[in-house]
């Protein structure tokens, strides 16, 4: 360009050909701001600009990014009469378009009546590039309507929204459009295995390809990925084979959709091989492969490698390394790493993007430096990138402060369905479903379509609350939205109405569903289980293992739940033995839940035998150990294991303190009970509660320490309730004690007047010392306030 410039300068007289040549020139060389400032000159000397002019700075203004300059020129177009000319207009619509003004695009080809199929072009791909896919379709029925005839442009354009909005019926009229009027060159041709691969026809795909007399290399790279969107590794590495046995050309997409292929912990070996190949071939320096080999190595969980490849490919140019090491680093929840990352670039001069910000925010666990990268963000501008603003509410949800995750989503100027759902869910995990579900609400006001995940949150919320008008509600906009039958939804769906006890409703959408996942089978169980439906919860996971459905450990441990309700050993022996053959017994989930079920059923010899099984048992493992010594008596042993669990670093909750002080009651342990007590709160911030203060009532009370029983519970910082009053009656029976039995029986009849066991005590404590008229009016007191005993029964 600097020859033909000088040579440009010697023209004694240069007319407007000479100068739209120069300024396609610079154009053609990707110097889109010098042709704007050849087209300044030429109007400053006099000349008048052509069509052709106009459509080339127009073009150099669309790579500018420079909307308000191509306003100017296109204004002088209209002044100058070629307001209705189409390559001129052409321009202007696409430079609006992929300026993200698709409004002011339309405006323009609306001004004019037009047949030029350049314009039907520039305003369908703007359609398309703005997401507008139905839009597109229903411009390109009003061209054909109009009788403007498509070229293969437009046909590829329409098929890329029928691939967008996975309308294979409307895609195959298109391709058969393109057929018979002879417009079936490559781009139309890529464009229909594109189709075939994302509707999942990877067959019909491969067909079109084979067919096609002209492949190029978006052809290759379309069938490829649509075997890797498919998972079908082998099969993607089988063409990328062929396309290299017949010389096609290879560009770093092909390389990075067959890296994505090779992403899979089985396939170590062909990822190696590929990744030499890529060192031969010379795509080592290209900065998206150096990304792609990284995030492969990060897939397959060898992190060292991604390490060694991003210390060749990180430079400080190549930012795509360096967010791609953050998400390797995030993706195996290596915080530290990540965040040594993020400080490097920092220090580098190197601005994260917005999926750099995402990644690093995803493993984020601590507020204080959460609340550092918060201001990061505001610094740089990340904040109104959605991604971003759904990112950084869900790491303050996280981590506990649900004020500011919300005041993050206001901020939020463009919610998408992400951020939508995030909110509804962060929500719902700290106990606000009502605020969930007013927040769905506030969706629906903002007319956003909701979509599969927004539904499931806000179904969650219907659970927490058993609202089954709301869940009903929401199925129906499920239903309206075409969703309705959707994995994802249909399950939550499942654990909705079995939560609210419609096990029907339950049962006809579990029927409904075309593919039952883990999550709709495990709730139906709970759901018949939890409904005392105990022989019905254990067919329904017969009939999963008989219809071959993938169960996992929240499945096995809901049924091992159902059958601890039944107390059933032998059923529970059967169902170990086939835990065992599975490989579940290692799940700290189901060594937990088989603990509890040998504890319910009497046996603490299993109940030892499971845990000791469990690979790395979790806090609920061990809770569910030292509740089970303590229920059956062996107190020593809960204590011990209490200490072991400490030892090994395992921080107690509340329910572990119930065993622990019950442990102490069943061994008259009571200075050690008091010294636990104190320890809740002073070294785990763990408030006691009412079945903290019952298990020392009832500890007291065994000890015969009555009196200090009853200071105990005028002292607690806490109304005391009826079980700590009905705890203290139990131990005045047993010890005889008339006077303060008689308080503690006022006391639960007062908080529970329908409680017929506080009457029972009361009259059995009067019987045992002969006062029976005080027997007689404790009868006709129950018999007045309608309270009747229930009938005793056993298992046995």
């Amino acid at each position: 360009m600097v020859d033909a410039l000088k040579l440009f300068h010697t023209m004694p007289q240069p007319n407007i050909i000479s100068w739209n040549i120069i300024i396609s020139g610079y154009n053609q060389s990707a110097l889109f701001l010098d042709s704007s400032k050849i087209f300044s000159r030429m109007l400053s000397l006099g000349f008048e600009p052509d069509e052709i002019t106009y459509g080339s700075v127009l073009s150099a203004c669309t790579a500018l990014r420079a909307p308000i300059f191509g306003k100017q020129v296109y204004s002088l177009a209209v002044k100058n009469g070629f307001f209705s000319n189409g390559y001129v207009r052409a321009g202007m619509i696409d430079l609006f378009a992929k300026s993200c003004s698709f409004e002011d695009a339309f405006r323009v080809f609306r001004d004019v009546s037009c047949e030029n199929v350049v314009c039907w072009n520039a305003i369908i791909s703007g359609a398309v590039k703005n997401e507008g896919n139905w839009v597109a379709l229903d411009l390109f029925r009003h061209m054909c309507y109009e009788s403007v005839l498509p070229n293969s442009f437009t046909l590829s354009s329409i098929l890329t929204a029928c691939t967008a909005l996975e309308e294979l019926n409307i895609g195959k009229g298109v391709q058969g459009r393109a057929i018979k009027c002879g417009a079936g060159d490559v781009f139309v041709g890529t464009a229909t295995i594109d189709l075939y691969a994302k509707c999942g026809h990877i067959e019909e795909a491969v067909k079109e390809f084979l067919q096609m007399p002209v492949r190029n290399v978006v052809s290759w790279t379309t069938i490829i990925s649509g075997f890797v969107q498919k998972e079908d590794s082998i099969s993607a590495l089988k063409f990328f084979k062929a396309m290299r046995a017949v010389g096609a050309e290879i560009n770093n997409y092909t390389v990075t959709s067959v890296l994505a292929g090779c992403a899979k912990p089985a396939m170590i070996e062909e990822a190696i091989q590929i990744h030499t190949w890529i060192l031969k071939s010379g795509f080592y320096l290209e900065a998206a492969v150096g990304a792609a080999l990284i995030n492969m190595y990060s897939k397959i969980g060898a992190l060292e490698l991604s390490e060694l490849v991003f210390g060749d490919v990180g430079t400080v140019k190549n930012l795509g390394a360096w967010v791609a090491m953050i998400s390797a680093f995030a993706r195996n929840h290596n915080r530290g790493g990540a965040i040594e990352i993020f400080q490097r670039m920092l220090q580098e001069g190197l601005r994260p993007d917005n999926f750099c910000a995402s990644s690093l925010l995803s493993i984020i666990g601590c507020l204080y430096l959460g609340r550092q990268i918060h201001c990061h963000i505001l610094k740089t501008g990340l904040l109104w990138n959605v991604s971003v603003g759904s990112s950084l509410l869900t790491m303050y949800s996280k981590t506990g402060s649900l004020q500011e995750s919300y005041k993050v989503f206001v901020q939020i100027l463009e919610k998408d369905n992400v951020s939508w759902a995030s909110m509804i869910a962060g929500f719902v995990e700290h106990g606000c479903a009502d605020q969930a579900i007013q927040l769905f609400g506030e969706m629906l006001l903002e007319k956003i379509i909701p979509d599969q995940m927004t539904l499931t949150a806000t179904l969650t919320a219907c659970s927490a609350l058993s609202t089954i008008r709301k869940g009903k509600e929401i199925h129906g906009y499920a239903l309206r939205f075409g969703v309705g039958k959707d994995t994802l939804v249909g399950g939550a769906l499942v654990t909705t109405y079995s939560k609210c006890g419609a096990l029907e409703l339950a049962n006809r959408v579990f029927d409904m569903l075309p593919q039952k996942d883990q999550v709709a089978c495990s709730s139906l169980v709970s759901g018949y289980a939890q409904a005392g439906y105990i022989d019905t919860a254990i067919m329904r996971f017969l009939d999963m293992l008989m219809a071959d459905l993938a169960v996992d450990s929240f499945t096995v441990s809901s049924v091992l739940g159902t059958i601890a309700l039944l107390n059933r050993s032998d059923i529970g022996t059967q169902m170990h033995g086939w835990i065992t053959k599975m490989g579940f017994d290692l799940d700290v989930s189901v060594g937990s839940s088989l603990v509890t079920m040998y504890s319910k059923c009497g046996s603490i010899e299993d109940c030892r035998k499971a845990f000791d099984q469990i690979e790395k048992p979790d806090l609920i493992g061990w809770t569910a150990m030292i509740v089970s010594y303590a229920q059956h008596g062996k107190g020593a042993e809960a204590l011990s294991f209490y200490d072991h669990m400490r030892k090994e670093g395992i921080k107690p909750d509340s329910v572990t303190f119930v065993g622990v002080l019950s442990a102490c009651s069943h061994n008259g342990l009571v200075e050690e009970a008091y010294i636990y007590l104190k320890s809740m709160a002073n070294d785990y911030g763990i408030e006691p509660g009412y079945r903290h203060y019952a298990c020392m009532v009832d500890l007291l009370g065994r000890s015969g320490r009555l009196n200090e029983a009853l200071s105990f519970i005028n002292n607690i910082p806490i109304k005391p309730d009826a079980l700590m009053w009905g705890t203290l009656l139990a131990a005045c029976k047993l010890h005889g004690d008339i006077e303060l039995g008689k308080l503690a029986a006022k006391r639960v009849m007062e908080l529970e007047p329908c409680d017929a066991g506080a009457y029972v005590s009361f009259s059995n404590i009067c019987a045992d010392v002969g006062q029976w008229e005080d027997v007689l009016k404790i009868r006709s007191l129950m018999k007045g306030s309608g309270v009747k005993k229930e009938p005793a029964w056993s298992f046995v």
